[in-house]
């Protein structure tokens, strides 16, 4: 994500992390200690993110954030065969770590994917939606 965050950055793209202990518990610390656990443990290296990490918090259910009821409510869960975490309640919840949104510059959901999906088709995906704003844009000063 920091490769994508750094090539994309100069074309007003940007990167948002979420956090969340839902699954597996995989974020148990406290927030101040996020980042020294992804510099030193996982994914470890000296892993520092490049782009905006936001406080820990839910991703589904009653105390779920804000960010997530919008973008669930606009967006089916893509079909996959990853396994439902037992926190999984409704359809379109979020069913894993990792599940990437694309939100347009109007503030609009445009994509949702799964967790197993790659950084590298992530990034032809939104390669080519830039590609249909660009296009749109060019059109509407021709017209």
């Amino acid at each position: 994500m920091n490769a994508l965050h750094k090539e994309m950055k100069d074309y007003g793209f940007t990167i948002l992390g979420f956090p969340s202990n839902q699954f597996g518990k995989q974020e148990p610390g406290d927030n101040h200690e996020i980042l020294a656990s992804l510099k030193h443990v996982r994914p470890g290296n000296g892993f520092v993110p490049n782009f905006l990490l936001f406080q820990r918090g839910d991703v589904n259910g009653d105390t779920e954030q804000g960010v997530y009821t919008f973008l669930k409510v606009n967006f089916c869960h893509p079909s996959d065969d990853c396994c439902c975490h037992p926190s999984v309640q409704r359809m379109n919840d979020i069913k894993w770590n990792f599940e990437k949104f694309l939100v347009g510059p109007d503030g609009k959901p445009v994509m949702r994917w799964f967790p197993r999906v790659t950084v590298s088709e992530v990034r032809m995906d939104i390669i080519k939606y830039f590609n249909q704003l660009f296009s749109q844009s060019t059109q509407q000063n021709i017209d």
